[in-house]
């Protein structure tokens, strides 16, 4: 313990950061899965809606839904994410103690994996995790472009929002990692022209056409024969979100506001404590070689970064999406490290004194919430 505390404190902030993620964990098991459970009861059986697809798919293989699915479900998928996240990070930096400090400050980031483990069986980490496999493949064929397409539809059909949320993290990790490596040609400008208006159009269609068709009465009555225990009537409580129309979702979300906006000191604080990080990726968009990649490094993160500005008008989970539209970044400097750097970056010095406390306060912090800061 003397060598960890001493020699090496970043090491024993990974086991401190094991163990708060187990006990929220913990915590969420003992949570009832309002909206995740019944987004595994929904499917296309009343035709073609929005945010069916993971009820669809649960629904080829159960006929009746346990509750104890959602955390199945929700483990599993996080438990595939982390892995592949901590095989992006040896690949892209490495696991030397130069960038350990790097990577708690990423992995141990209340933002990310705590944050997604707090929101188990929501929708959010499917994005995250189609965005570090496209991290992790080759990127030089026209099919990379395509299937970066083709994850962003399934994660549409998972929920619209998604459009705003992880779609154009999606879009511009092709963008640095294909476009940027191979150029532009008529081929891969015309492919990517397509996915942007097929996207573009399936939007529309769930977000103003993808409402549940029959009285909300009968849609209920549905979804109680797909319940493994049918008197558990109160996991039924959000079946309005298939009738809402944007107009609804706007007006919630402005009559919020006030309350809401008593937040964004303490997600100020929150991104203040991630400084060493967000040092480092200044730095790395700085060194980079060609001016056009940086000025186009600088637009995208603005672009990605407007989307959820928008959702903050639209929608009042605040605090999943400031979580949100961290990890985009966070695997958005995994991109950027890919390409051409004029200079070596110098990683978060782990001996000083403010990274230090800095990586101990982001450690200890076990999530950011749904709603509300914490």
């Amino acid at each position: 313990m003397n060598w960890l505390t001493r020699q090496n404190p970043w090491r024993l902030m990974l086991v401190v950061n094991a163990a708060v993620i187990s006990g929220v964990l913990i915590h969420k098991i003992l949570l009832p899965p309002y909206v995740p459970y019944i987004h595994l009861l929904v499917d296309y059986h009343f035709g073609f809606v929005k945010r069916a697809l993971i009820g669809a798919i649960v629904a080829l293989f159960a006929q009746k839904v346990p509750v104890w699915l959602v955390f199945a479900l929700g483990a599993a998928t996080w438990l595939v994410t982390a892995g592949l996240f901590v095989k992006l990070f040896r690949r892209t930096f490495g696991f030397d103690d130069a960038h350990l400090p790097l990577f708690v400050f990423i992995a141990g980031s209340p933002f990310f994996l705590k944050n997604f483990m707090h929101t188990l069986g929501h929708f959010d980490i499917y994005g995250c995790l189609f965005a570090i496999v496209l991290l992790l493949i080759p990127a030089r064929s026209i099919g990379y472009v395509l299937l970066a397409a083709a994850f962003s539809i399934v994660l549409i059909l998972i929920h619209h929002i998604h459009l705003l949320m992880y779609v154009p993290t999606i879009a511009v990790i092709a963008l640095l990692r294909h476009y940027l490596a191979v150029g532009f040609d008529r081929s891969n400008l015309i492919v990517g022209t397509i996915s942007i208006l097929a996207l573009g159009a399936l939007f529309f269609v769930l977000q103003f056409l993808g409402t549940m068709p029959i009285p909300e009465a009968e849609f209920v009555a549905y979804l109680k024969t797909r319940m493994a225990d049918p008197s558990r009537t109160d996991l039924l409580g959000f079946s309005y979100i298939w009738y809402q129309p944007l107009a609804k979702e706007i007006s919630d979300t402005w009559a919020r506001l006030p309350s809401n906006l008593l937040g964004l000191p303490v997600f100020a604080l929150l991104i203040w404590l991630h400084t060493p990080l967000w040092r480092y990726f200044a730095d790395l968009v700085r060194s980079l070689t060609d001016d056009t990649h940086r000025r186009i490094v600088v637009v995208s993160i603005a672009g990605v970064t407007m989307g959820y500005l928008i959702m903050f008008a639209i929608v009042f989970d605040y605090s999943r999406w400031i979580s949100n539209w961290a990890v985009c970044l966070f695997l958005i400097l995994h991109a950027i490290k890919t390409l051409p750097s004029a200079q070596a970056v110098l990683p978060i010095k782990g001996a000083d004194r403010k990274p230090n406390i800095f990586g101990w306060i982001v450690t200890l912090i076990p999530r950011v919430g749904v709603i509300r800061p914490f």
